[in-house]
């Protein structure tokens, strides 16, 4: 499926901390974990945040087999053949909240940040060895005009070099985006987040997470952070973000970098396209991401970072939904509705 462009930061951030939950304190742990997060009952209403992980995943396979052959179906009207997808390799949900465990040390010990080398990147390789596309032999037979007007069918047509930058990035349209747009719009409904009704709710929640993070007592804990970063040997970072974001900056870059050198489009088969994962500099990159994020996990633990942060963020969030109780109600209720 072709990119929806970015969504909205705060939407992402909170997005994060429901996924995160399974990442919670350990039972008999009294401190705070991502799934007290009060905004978040609201929030995961819009996508099925408050079922557990395996009624998650039964939900997921469910939709996929609905979406499938609804894109079968809009396929053949449009002269093609189509076999549906069921199972597409993809990580459990389950297993992808249980495979991420960024604040113990042998997980940090193996994946540091999860940026060079992720758990969702291993388990997915693994599990994509068996898979074969059951449409790969027909998309074959098929000539380059008529392979085209396939994918252009199945998916819309590919967004133009304009389209991706102006205004900050392709907006996804499902109208626009072939059978497979049709098919999710037909199994998913409206994305009521996105709706117009609650832009105003948006932007008020963005708002608060920039406030969030941009606050007094915000800046007093990345201080303390960050001065344990420093006496660790690692200074020049003012926000425990800061750390993380330098290998994610380091490792977009090698990926230009060998886009700009081979002068293909990476992953093709061109004898001058340049795998930016198998060379030396991203292996080193590895390695100084591991070392960066042990000593980032040393001082988060030393400055309880993670259970500071929340408790601030949570106490923001109260805040919040007691001003703005009656709209959260509304989208909570319309979330639920559109399921």
């Amino acid at each position: 499926m072709r990119s929806t462009g970015p969504l909205a930061a705060f939407f992402a951030a909170t997005a994060m901390v429901v996924v995160l939950a399974g990442c919670s304190a350990s039972a008999g742990d009294d401190s705070l974990s991502y799934d007290d997060s009060p905004l978040a009952e609201y929030v995961s209403a819009a996508y099925g945040g408050d079922l557990s992980p395996e009624e998650q995943q039964k939900q997921v396979e469910e939709r996929q087999r609905q979406t499938e052959e609804l894109v079968a179906q809009c396929m053949s009207d449009e002269g093609f053949e189509y076999t549906p997808i069921i199972d597409n390799g993809g990580v459990a949900v389950s297993e992808a909240v249980e495979a991420w465990e960024p604040d113990k040390r042998e997980w940090v010990e193996t994946y540091g940040y999860g940026v060079v080398n992720s758990p969702f990147t291993a388990q997915g390789e693994v599990l994509g060895e068996a898979y074969v596309d059951p449409n790969q032999d027909y998309i074959e037979s098929l000539t380059e005009t008529e392979r085209a007007a396939f994918n252009e069918t199945l998916y819309g047509a590919t967004p133009t070099e304009e389209e991706l930058v102006e205004d900050g990035g392709y907006e996804y349209d499902w109208q626009e985006a072939g059978c497979q747009g049709w098919a999710q719009h037909e199994v998913d409904g409206d994305d009521v987040w996105q709706s117009d009704e609650f832009a105003d709710l948006r932007s008020k929640i963005e708002e608060l997470w920039t406030q969030s993070q941009e606050s007094p007592e915000m800046a007093e804990l990345n201080a303390e952070w960050a001065a344990c970063m420093a006496d660790a040997g690692e200074p020049g970072f003012s926000a425990q973000t800061d750390a993380s974001q330098s290998i994610v900056d380091a490792h977009d870059a090698l990926y230009q970098a060998a886009g700009e050198e081979g002068g293909e489009q990476i992953g093709t088969e061109s004898a001058e396209s340049v795998d930016p994962r198998e060379t030396p500099e991203m292996t080193a990159l590895g390695e100084r991401e591991i070392e960066l994020a042990l000593v980032d996990l040393k001082c988060r633990t030393e400055t309880s970072y993670v259970e500071e942060s929340l408790k601030l963020q949570f106490a923001s969030e109260e805040k919040f939904i007691a001003a703005n109780k009656a709209e959260l109600d509304a989208f909570k209720a319309a979330a639920e509705q559109s399921k």
